[in-house]
């Protein structure tokens, strides 16, 4: 596992956290950056695994 996938979950599942506090304190905004974060953090696991698998093929 390289640090961008270990920083990609990380940051992942602190978008969801985030998102959920907004949901449930009906703020709109912490909700959407919480998304954005959350998706932020899935892109970034997304590359660390594409180049984890470039390494193991080579």
């Amino acid at each position: 596992m390289n640090k961008n996938q270990v920083k990609g979950r990380v940051e992942e599942a602190a978008g969801k956290v985030k998102e959920v506090a907004g949901r449930i304190l009906d703020d709109a905004p912490m909700e959407i950056d919480g998304n954005i974060q959350k998706n932020l953090g899935k892109a970034r696991a997304g590359f660390g695994d594409l180049k984890e698998d470039i390494k193991k093929n080579r």
